[in-house]
C-alpha cells in the first residue's frame, strides 16, 4: 500500500470509541500573498511599502498591501484614495490573479508528497495538510513542517509562517498569531487555553454580525464568550449557538479534503500577447478555450454544467460570470453557446483584457435523457457528429488538421 492510500486509509477509517488518533495539521501561510510573489519576481520590490490594487478605477479597493504599508493604516478593501493618504510612498502594482494562483499550484505540489490530505485556499497563501499517522514515515509533525518551509523557501522563493494543531481553525488562528514570520505549535488538547486570551474578531467562522451581539454584552475576549453556558448563547445567537459555543473553545470536526474528493474541474487559460478588448479576438480564444475544455471533457467522459469565465483588465481587476448548461454536455458547439453568454456578461467595463481563464464545473456523467422533440434531437445528433469528426480528424492528423473559423483570429 502506497503513502498516499495508506494516509487516507487512517483518516477516512470510522472512528473507534476505545481508539480515536489525535489528528495533526499543518498550516502553512505566505503573508501578504500577492506582495510576497510580486517581491520573488522582481527583487527590487524588498524593503519597499507596496500595495496591490487596480489602479486608475475611482472604486479601486485594496487587494493585498505589505507590511510597511500596513504598519501605515492600509487594510485590504481600502479604498485605494485613502490607502494612498494613509502611506503616501508606497508603489502601487496592478493584481495578477493568474500569476498567484500559478504559485498556489506550485505550493500544493510542494506538501502533496506529504499526504493526499492538502486542502489550499483560493489564491491567498494558505495551505492545510494534515499528516496524522504519517510520523513513522515522515518523523514528528513538527519536523514535517520545518522540511515543508525550507522546500517551499529554496524551490519558490517564498517563506512561510506555520503552525501544527489538531484542526484547521486552531491552527489558522496560530498562524495568524506570530505573523508576519515565525511558527507556533499547539498541543493537543490545549486547544481552548490557547484560544481564551484572544479577542474575539481573530477566530475565524465568528462574523461581523456575531461581534455585534456580543459587543451589545461587552464581550470582547474569547474567555467572556466561554463563561457562557450553550442556554445562554441560544438567547442571542439561536440556531448559531452551538458553532459559535464550539469555535471559541477550539472545536472543530471539518477534515481536511483528500485530493480526489475536491471539487473537480476543467479549467483552461489564456493569455493575449497584446491587451485587446476586440469582439473577434476574444471570441477566437474563447472558442479555442472551449475545444480544449471539450476535448478533456470527453476524454474523462463527463459532462459540464456549469461554465465559468473570468477576465482580468490591463489594470488587474478581474470579472468573474457564470452560465449554466442545459443539458449538460461536452460538445464544443454547446459549450461555446454558453462560454460566449458569460463572456459577454463579464465584459462589463472598456478597459483591454490581458487574460482569459474558461472553468467547466459541476461535472457529472453525460445525460442519458434523450431531446423531447424530434428536431432538437436531430439538432443535437448532428453537433455531436461534427464534433466526434473533428476528434476523428485530429487524432490522425494533430490538432493543426482541421480548424475552426472562430480561431483563426485569436
Amino acid at each position: 500500500m502506497d503513502i498516499r492510500r495508506f494516509v487516507f486509509y487512517l483518516n477516512s477509517r470510522p472512528l473507534d470509541p476505545f481508539y480515536i488518533m489525535d489528528r495533526s495539521i499543518i498550516h502553512l501561510n505566505i503573508a501578504d500573498f500577492a506582495v510576497a510573489v510580486e517581491r520573488v519576481v522582481d527583487r527590487r520590490l524588498q524593503g519597499r511599502p507596496l500595495i496591490v490594487a487596480p489602479d486608475g478605477s475611482a472604486r479601486a479597493m485594496v487587494y493585498d498591501m505589505s507590511e510597511e504599508a500596513y504598519q501605515c493604516g492600509v487594510h485590504k478593501n481600502m479604498t485605494l484614495h485613502n490607502a494612498r493618504r494613509l502611506c503616501r510612498d508606497a508603489l502601487i502594482l496592478p493584481p495578477r490573479p493568474d500569476r498567484y494562483e500559478r504559485v498556489m499550484q506550485a505550493l500544493f505540489k510542494q506538501a502533496l508528497p506529504y499526504s493526499p490530505l492538502v486542502e489550499a485556499g483560493d489564491a491567498d497563501g494558505h495551505l492545510f495538510v494534515d499528516i496524522t499517522g504519517t510520523s513513522r514515515l515522515f518523523g514528528p509533525p513538527i519536523d514535517v513542517a520545518w522540511r515543508l518551509r525550507r522546500q517551499v523557501k529554496a524551490d519558490l522563493g517564498l517563506d512561510p509562517i506555520w503552525s501544527v494543531a489538531s484542526n484547521k481553525l486552531v491552527a489558522k488562528v496560530a498562524t495568524r498569531l506570530v505573523k508576519p514570520t515565525g511558527e507556533y505549535v499547539v498541543g493537543t488538547g490545549d486547544e481552548a487555553g490557547f484560544l481564551s486570551p484572544l479577542p474575539v474578531w481573530l477566530v475565524p467562522g465568528i462574523e461581523q454580525d456575531d461581534l455585534n451581539r456580543l459587543r451589545e454584552f461587552n464581550f470582547t475576549r474569547v474567555s467572556q464568550v466561554t463563561s457562557l453556558s450553550l442556554e445562554h448563547l441560544r438567547v442571542p445567537f439561536g440556531s448559531r449557538a452551538r458553532f459559535v459555543y464550539e469555535t471559541v473553545r477550539g472545536i472543530d470536526p471539518s477534515p481536511v479534503l483528500p485530493v480526489g474528493r475536491q471539487r473537480p474541474v476543467v479549467i483552461s487559460d489564456h493569455d493575449f500577447d497584446e491587451d485587446t478588448n476586440t469582439q473577434a479576438v476574444l471570441e477566437g480564444a474563447l472558442y479555442r478555450m472551449t475545444e480544449k475544455a471539450g476535448r478533456r471533457l470527453r476524454r474523462q467522459r463527463r459532462a459540464a454544467r456549469r461554465i465559468i469565465v473570468a477576465l482580468d483588465y490591463s489594470d488587474g481587476l478581474r470579472c468573474v460570470r457564470q452560465s449554466a448548461v442545459k443539458p449538460a454536455t461536452a460538445n464544443d458547439l454547446m459549450l461555446f453557446k454558453a462560454a460566449r453568454k458569460a463572456l459577454n456578461l463579464a465584459r462589463s467595463r472598456r478597459l483591454r483584457i490581458r487574460h482569459m481563464r474558461l472553468t467547466c464545473d459541476r461535472l457529472i456523467f453525460p445525460p442519458a435523457q434523450m431531446a423531447l422533440f424530434p428536431e432538437e434531437r436531430r439538432d443535437k445528433e448532428k453537433q455531436d457528429s461534427i464534433v466526434a469528426a473533428i476528434d476523428r480528424i485530429r487524432s490522425r492528423f494533430g490538432q493543426s488538421g482541421i480548424q475552426i473559423g472562430w480561431t483563426l483570429v485569436a
